[in-house]
């Protein structure tokens, strides 16, 4: 293997890496004066590795965290590979590049990195569900380069010379849209090559490189493990779900002005135009809060978020990552404050696991829970895959309020729906060095 800065490639031959941008696009002026227009001083670990390899032909499989320019490690050279074609654009018959997206906004959110680039008069389309299926298909008829699309409304296309790319791959097969990959797949013409990005590096993702690609080259940018970003102070609090909102309302009115805080709730309430105008009202700097569901917690790029605010803990500890990763990007410090009730129990364990290797302060109230959780485990017989449960309390879930099965503590027989989880309600309020200052809050719901 071979390792420099926290990222290891597998020991084959491979083109060198870059360490500057003269030194992969000197000879495309176009690109080099954009990327000075977006003042990046040099590439990321990822881009060092990924350009050569994909400006090779080599198919790629690309793991790193959230925010480390995943997107335009395959997005530049995908620009040359559409421009080094010997058959003209308009006589090609089709697309050359193709994108698959988990979700419609990290597509657009694509689509507008391509559209900032404008790179030799490149076109794209972005394909997604909420949108008119008739207006998108007319404007690939009418001649694209790039569709950026998300798997389950992409139709049958043919591609001519097509790079293909999964972006975000692990957040596909968790959505379910193996099937539709697999199908997209197997309709492309198989001399294709094939870009893998992805946050994480799960069986599934495993399973479908090893089918669908030639002899990819993996670059992995830190570690394989589960890590949070090391530039987000994370606080947590154990509270009584009735004082959620409470401690919201606290969190709101002590923003300071130039705050920019993501809030994450359980589920969307928005229709799909809503949450596009919510998203770019927030982007904008017109709304200074953002209210979202897990659709915003992978690969969409916020810049300024100073907080984010778990609401309603993740129902996935990589959903917790992914969640605080929107903010402490680029190099800039974040701070994320999560609510935990006696209902988030079963995350105790590694949530701590989280916060110490990212050398964070484990409150008193997460490492009772975290011990209760296990003793319930350990009372129950609840083996470590999480055999033992029915349809309430399956896979090792439970009541924190009474250690019984089959049930939540808001739910519980014996009562105790005005118990505080752990120590959280007398824990001191953590202090973000955010005071009131009395402007009216901007909302963007999403």
């Amino acid at each position: 293997m071979v390792e420099n800065y926290g990222e290891t490639v597998q020991d084959r031959a491979i083109p060198n890496p870059i360490r500057t941008f003269d030194e992969a696009y000197a000879n495309f002026p176009e690109i080099m004066d954009e990327i000075c227009k977006a003042g990046f001083e040099r590439p990321s670990p990822i881009q060092c590795q990924s350009w050569p390899i994909v400006m090779s032909g080599m198919d790629l499989i690309g793991i790193a965290q959230t925010g480390t320019g995943k997107t335009l490690a395959f997005l530049l050279p995908a620009f040359l590979h559409i421009d080094g074609q010997d058959t003209p654009r308009n006589q090609r018959g089709g697309p050359t590049v193709l994108v698959l997206s988990p979700t419609r906004e990290l597509a657009l959110q694509i689509e507008a990195e391509v559209k900032k680039f404008h790179y030799r008069g490149i076109k794209s389309v972005c394909v997604y569900g909420g949108g008119s299926r008739k207006d998108q298909i007319q404007v690939v008829q009418k001649g694209v380069e790039i569709v950026i699309a998300t798997p389950g409304r992409l139709n049958d296309l043919l591609m001519n010379e097509i790079m293909d790319v999964l972006d975000e791959a692990d957040r596909m097969l968790d959505m379910g849209f193996e099937p539709e990959i697999k199908k997209i797949l197997l309709d492309i013409r198989p001399d294709r090559q094939t870009i893998m990005t992805s946050a994480t590096w799960p069986k599934g993702v495993q399973r479908m490189a090893d089918q669908y690609m030639k002899n990819p080259v993996r670059v992995f940018v830190g570690s394989l493990d589960l890590n949070a970003c090391h530039n987000v102070t994370q606080y947590v609090e154990v509270l009584d779900p009735a004082d959620k909102k409470q401690r919201t309302l606290e969190f709101i009115a002590g923003m300071r002005e130039d705050d920019k805080v993501l809030i994450f709730v359980g589920k969307k309430v928005k229709e799909q135009v809503d949450r596009e105008q919510a998203l770019d009202d927030f982007k904008t700097g017109r709304a200074k809060i953002l209210i979202a569901t897990d659709v915003a917690s992978r690969g969409l790029d916020i810049r300024g978020v100073t907080c984010v605010l778990n609401f309603d803990f993740p129902r996935s500890i990589e959903d917790y990552v992914h969640r605080i990763g929107r903010t402490g990007r680029a190099g800039k410090k974040g701070t994320s404050l999560s609510l935990v009730t006696r209902d988030d129990w079963r995350q105790a364990h590694k949530l701590i696991n989280i916060m110490v290797e990212a050398n964070q302060e484990v409150p008193d109230e997460l490492a009772d829970m975290a011990e209760r959780y296990q003793e319930f485990r350990d009372r129950n017989g609840y083996n470590k895959e999480g055999g033992r449960g029915g349809r309430r309390g399956g896979g090792g879930d439970g009541c924190y309020n009474c250690g019984g099965s089959g049930h939540f503590a808001r739910e519980c027989p014996q009562g105790g729906g005005d118990r505080q989880g752990g120590r959280g309600s007398r824990r001191e309020r953590q202090d973000f060095g955010i005071v009131s200052n009395g402007y009216d809050q901007g909302f963007g719901f999403w």
